[in-house]
């Protein structure tokens, strides 16, 4: 046994006491709320940010970027590592806006479980749909916690039937409301058999007590409106007698969402949410790799870098890599072997990760979340071990919408713009593409969405002191070719396209619309064409 290994006993409680999600959902269904009540719940926080903060208000934790803050929206994925009723866990909040997405489907990369969040007046919303597609194929348990129940909203059994019927996925009511809107007094727990009652704090800003009253007790009378308690006893023998019983392995492979209702904004059902989360989410399990399945309990460390950020602290102008550890016992200053590259690497100065915040990190078990100051030394997709030169599969790019030329005004800057360009498009923030013609040295930024564009500009001109011009480009599609230069160099001329080349130096095509890839597929249909990046 070398000395940065642990036993496999050591390794086994570790994984046993960690919990690692995201959480997924459309924007403004309040998933930064429950991410700011779940770390007020686990003690990490004292008072939790409004999220539509006011100026003179605190901002949400997760939300730590200045154009995040000036937004009141998530744009970047972050990392926030607390403890709760001896467990320790890592919350991987994503962005919920659809021109982020990208950033949102490398998080889930490193998740464990998921939790749909769903906002009880609109029920599934295009976003929530197509980020549950990305889970599903990653074959994630996923937990349901319908949002916003101190609202009018859809009747409870119709979101239910919503989610069976368009998800294909069996929901089963952990919990049941009592009320909704100004009648929302609380929830029952259908497990335990007990009655939350919530009392309504400051705005929800600080963790608040609960009444618990037994199902028998004859004081639920007392606490209920009557036509309340008569709706719940009605509901409650409806579902027990169709509602399938909790299946804790059909959660895990995927079958059955537990559904939870309750409203982050006034802390209405969390904590209960959060408790049973632990008892039933899947604890960090094995991972594909070059050389079979890696368990968490091999001796060996292994992870990957999910996520790249730049100038998270913009005093220092840092770059921090997001690794989520596979297996083993990661131990400060330890060496791996980094395969992309060949060479051996220390891993200095780790920092567990709390959002903008860090701290020394001496080690960390599967299932955690560590960064690593990046001096250009990682990539997207990076495998790092101790165990041979095995590999993780990498993390594709997703094909862009809208494209830009990037142009620097300012030939004084060129060097700061450069710079900027580089970084920016190593952690992910946006796509960078190159014209073929070595004339036109301006890289094309390509984006999902509009809002991408003006976080590039912003980042910029904000951290790197670089004014810029979009030129905007009349193409909407991109594909990759697979097989490369050679592929593209057979079938000869191409009409109606053109081609540019990706970071990696990859030919990728550009099309104005899909008519127009249509015909280039019929003109060559030995050309494959990919709408995601070849994996190395």
């Amino acid at each position: 046994m070398t000395e940065v290994q642990a036993t496999v006993a050591e390794i086994q409680q570790a994984v046993q006491k960690r919990r690692n999600f995201a959480i997924i959902s459309h924007p403004d269904a309040g998933k930064t709320t429950l991410t700011e009540k779940l770390l007020l719940y686990g003690g990490a926080i004292q008072e939790a940010g409004a999220v539509r903060a006011r100026r003179n208000q605190r901002h949400a934790t997760s939300d730590w970027m200045e154009l995040e803050k000036q937004r009141g929206i998530s744009i970047t994925s972050t990392v926030l590592l607390f403890e709760y009723d001896g467990f320790t866990i890592n919350l991987l909040d994503t962005p919920g806006h659809q021109d982020f997405s990208e950033d949102t489907y490398r998080t889930l990369a490193a998740a464990d479980n998921a939790v749909m969040l769903i906002d009880v007046a609109k029920g599934l919303e295009p976003q929530t749909r197509k980020l549950f597609e990305v889970c599903r194929l990653r074959r994630l348990p996923i937990f349901t916690f319908v949002n916003k129940l101190d609202r009018p909203g859809r009747p409870a059994l119709e979101l239910l039937d919503e989610i069976e019927q368009e998800l294909g996925l069996t929901p089963c009511a952990m919990n049941w409301p009592i009320g909704m809107g100004d009648q929302f007094q609380g929830v029952y727990d259908r497990q335990g058999h007990q009655i939350h009652l919530f009392e309504r704090g400051e705005r929800g800003r600080k963790s608040v007590g609960e009444t618990v009253i037994n199902q028998g007790d004859p004081r639920v009378e007392q606490f209920l409106d009557s036509y309340l308690y008569h709706q719940l006893k009605d509901d409650l023998e409806l579902l027990d007698g169709v509602a399938p019983a909790f299946d804790v392995l059909a959660l895990h492979r995927g079958e059955m969402t537990p559904v939870f209702f309750g409203s982050a904004m006034t802390n209405f059902g969390v904590e209960l949410f959060l408790r049973y989360f632990l008892e039933f989410a899947a604890p960090p399990g094995e991972h594909e790799s070059t050389q079979g399945l890696i368990p968490p309990d091999c001796p060996e460390f292994s992870g990957f870098v999910f996520k790249l950020q730049a100038n998270m602290d913009p005093k220092h102008r840092d770059r921090v890599a997001f690794i989520r550890v596979c297996s083993g016992k990661f131990i400060k200053d330890m060496t791996v072997q980094h395969p992309r590259t060949g060479k051996t690497i220390r891993l200095s100065r780790p920092q567990k990760l709390f959002a903008q915040e860090r701290e020394s990190l001496e080690v960390a078990y599967p299932g955690d979340v560590i960064g690593l100051n990046n001096p250009g030394m990682f990539a997207i997709g990076d495998t790092v071990s101790t165990g041979g030169k095995f590999r993780f599969p990498g993390i594709p790019s997703f094909s862009p919408e809208l494209f830009a030329y990037l142009k620097n005004p300012n030939p004084s800057k060129s060097k700061s713009f450069q710079k900027g360009v580089t970084e920016l498009s190593e952690e992910g923030a946006v796509q960078m593409l190159y014209s073929t013609d070595e004339s036109r040295r301006d890289p094309i930024v390509a984006a999902v969405g509009q809002l991408q564009f003006e976080v590039v500009q912003f980042r910029l001109q904000s951290e790197y002191g670089a004014e810029t011009i979009l030129e905007p480009l009349p193409y909407n599609l991109a594909r990759w070719v697979v097989g490369g230069w050679p592929a593209l160099e057979r079938v000869g001329r191409l009409f109606n396209t053109v081609v540019v080349k990706d970071g990696q130096e990859r030919p990728v095509l550009l099309f104005k619309n899909t008519w127009n890839l249509h015909q280039v597929q019929e003109d060559h249909p030995d050309l494959e064409l990919s709408p995601v990046s070849p994996l190395e």
